[in-house]
């Protein structure tokens, strides 16, 4: 298959993603939609017309965000529900409340980066735990809705937000979740990545033929909450800003960072295509050690290991 690509590139709006398409009575979940790039993600869609679900831990802040997403489309598009994703009774609560409603799209949005050793309700290393199988579990139990939500020959899509950080580790099977190997926080955030990269080969392997597809998005480097556990020293040493605090050249703005999901949950390129990594409004090349921060590595996309880790996944959620 050729490489799919679109009219649009690393530094385009969400909204210029969205220009043109109507999503009137379209239905979409985006989790960590509070802030960030998930809030301009729920924001560009419901400016299109849809109905967007803020998936939150936090409910005032999801308010807040609904309410500014409202605001700016000058309509009551933008609802709330609490989920948190380091949690399977809470992703179970969520999932029941929705019931079998139909569902188009589900950003699979929410992460936790770079955070100090610490574990879920079900005792999972907290990154993995809740970027990988928080949202998996969330995807399987609504997976009924999604499929509801596939019409007129449409696809319903889960796109679920990846990292460039999956070079920094493949899931590591024999110690996943850090109870014998030496904790490191990046290797972990990596782990997490490769995992939600895996995740979206896995659900296109199982669903696409029932009418919903999934992607992986690379989103790009942007400053937002994600980085609320990264000290400022950190920040600056590792080239992402400088002294003053101005951040580097290269960097999106949340709406440009939210442009490759929307157009992930849109693109006419992507219908019926899914198990790919995307970036930049594109589906990525390889990786190459002559430009690091940017294509995919192997690991992210091989079929048997998101066939090892959809088991593992099952077994770990009880999600069958």
């Amino acid at each position: 298959m050729d490489r799919v690509t679109s009219p649009f590139g690393a530094f385009t709006s969400a909204r210029g993603v969205t220009a043109g398409h109507d999503l009137t009575g379209r239905a979409a979940i985006v989790t960590g939609g509070a802030s960030g790039i998930g809030i301009e993600t729920a924001r560009a869609l419901a400016l299109a017309g849809a109905e967007v679900t803020l998936a939150v831990r936090n409910l005032e802040a999801g308010m807040a965000a609904a309410t500014d997403i409202n605001d700016s489309v000058g309509a009551q598009r933008a609802s709330v529900g609490r989920v948190d994703l380091s949690s399977f009774a809470s992703v179970a609560a969520f999932a029941d409340h929705w019931g079998d409603a139909p569902l188009n799209l589900l950003i699979n949005n929410a992460g936790v980066m770079a955070c100090p050793l610490s574990y879920t309700a079900e005792d999972l290393e907290m990154q993995i735990g809740t970027n990988h199988f928080g949202h998996f579990l969330l995807a399987v139990l609504l997976a009924r809705a999604l499929m509801n939500g596939a019409d007129d020959g449409r696809s319903a899509r889960v796109v679920s937000l990846t990292s460039i950080g999956h070079r920094r580790s493949p899931i590591i099977w024999e110690d996943t979740h850090y109870r014998a190997r030496p904790y490191d926080k990046w290797e972990a955030y990596g782990q997490s990545k490769t995992a939600n990269a895996l995740f979206a080969v896995g659900f296109n392997a199982r669903f696409a033929e029932l009418g919903v597809t999934a992607n992986a998005v690379m989103p790009g480097g942007i400053m937002t909450p994600l980085q609320r556990h990264l000290p400022r020293e950190e920040m600056i040493a590792m080239g992402w800003m400088n002294e003053a605090g101005e951040v580097r050249q290269g960097f999106k703005t949340p709406e440009q960072g939210a442009s490759t999901s929307v157009w992930a949950a849109l693109a006419p390129e992507l219908e019926g295509v899914g198990g790919l990594y995307l970036e930049d409004c594109a589906q990525a090349e390889p990786w190459d050690q002559a430009s690091p921060a940017r294509g995919v590595m192997p690991h992210a996309l091989d079929p048997e290991e998101a066939e090892r880790l959809w088991t593992l996944s099952e077994e770990t959620t009880g999600a069958i």
